[in-house]
């Protein structure tokens, strides 16, 4: 199969999806998933995209992505361990700071909450209020992409005692156990530095836009999409490729690596070894599992039509690829 590499210039306007009935519509098998469960199949019968909402001014990039706060926030809500660092007694004279792992809760605003106990015959780190730290934590995408943030702020032992209690109540939902409230800090974030993967290079985010920003809606079942889409639709992940993208090169692998409220991400390697990533967009922000899906099976129905010359594409195809080199 032919792909010709583009980048995503642009989400697919309104236009771009056919309408429920047309002079003359062909309709392709859906896209569906997890086959031994019918529950958790893609819809089946003819593609519907009215569970997509039109982008409301400032919620997207220009390249129809997240913006830098709000994946930051997902990381922060998937990932439930991270790596803190801060300064020891040690290091007030002349030592070397300290990195630990650690299990962290998230509250409204993405504050990360913890539990620690300090003990002194071991250098740990400073118990005074305002301690300077930072917390890493980093997702794995489908193992292909490791997008990561590290919050600097200072860590501040929790205090007031209506406080102490909804975190209490939020670490016990997190992880099913009760926690010592003279145990709970949370680290106070001043800002953020955001990476999309090992090696690249790293956006600084501000606490505000941090605290504003919403978790991806999709995030508690992105990776099972993709999962069941790489392993059963391998199929229409090429399709995609060939269809919404203007590749310039063979395929020989091709794989979706993460999905969110905008679009989706795909990796491909060319016969040449080379490998490239691009982004297809939805055709509407979708807010749930159900839009999603049915996102998918309407864009898989179209490319389908497209491929088999039943229907005359009417979309940009994406012609921006970014190369990936070796991790570092």
């Amino acid at each position: 199969m032919l792909l010709q590499v583009q980048s995503l210039t642009s989400h697919f306007p309104p236009s771009a999806l056919p309408p429920t009935t047309t002079t003359a519509h062909f309709s392709k098998p859906s896209l569906s998933v997890s086959k031994p469960s019918p529950s958790s199949q893609f819809p089946v019968g003819p593609p519907k995209c009215s569970v997509s909402v039109v982008l409301e001014p400032g919620t997207s990039t220009d390249n129809h992505k997240p913006f830098p706060a709000e994946v930051s926030r997902t990381i922060v809500e998937l990932a439930s361990r991270g790596t803190l660092s801060a300064l020891t007694q040690e290091s007030e004279h002349g030592g070397w700071p300290l990195g630990i792992g650690v299990r962290f809760a998230v509250d409204s605003q993405g504050t990360p909450v913890l539990c620690l106990k300090f003990d002194t015959s071991v250098p740990t780190f400073l118990p005074n209020n305002g301690t300077r730290s930072s917390l890493h934590v980093q997702l794995d995408q489908c193992r292909l992409r490791t997008p990561q943030c590290t919050l600097l702020g200072n860590l501040q032992k929790v205090e007031d005692q209506m406080a102490s209690k909804k975190l209490r109540s939020l670490w016990k939902k997190n992880f099913g156990e009760e926690v010592d409230e003279g145990l709970l800090y949370v680290v106070s974030v001043e800002r953020i530095l955001h990476m999309e993967d090992f090696g690249e290079d790293g956006v600084w985010v501000t606490s505000a836009d941090y605290k504003l920003a919403n978790p991806d809606p999709l995030r508690g079942f992105a990776e099972k999409i993709v999962d069941e889409i790489n392993a059963n639709n391998m199929e229409d992940v090429y399709r995609f490729c060939n269809i919404y993208a203007d590749l310039g090169f063979q395929v020989l692998d091709a794989k979706m690596v993460w999905v969110d409220r905008l679009g989706f991400d795909m990796r491909v390697t060319s016969t040449q070894n080379d490998v490239f990533d691009f982004r297809i967009p939805f055709p509407g922000e979708v807010t749930d599992e159900k839009g999603a899906k049915s996102a998918f099976n309407c864009m898989s129905q179209l490319a389908w039509e497209v491929e088999k010359n039943f229907q005359v594409p009417e979309f940009k195809r994406v012609k921006q690829l970014k190369k990936i080199t070796s991790r570092c």
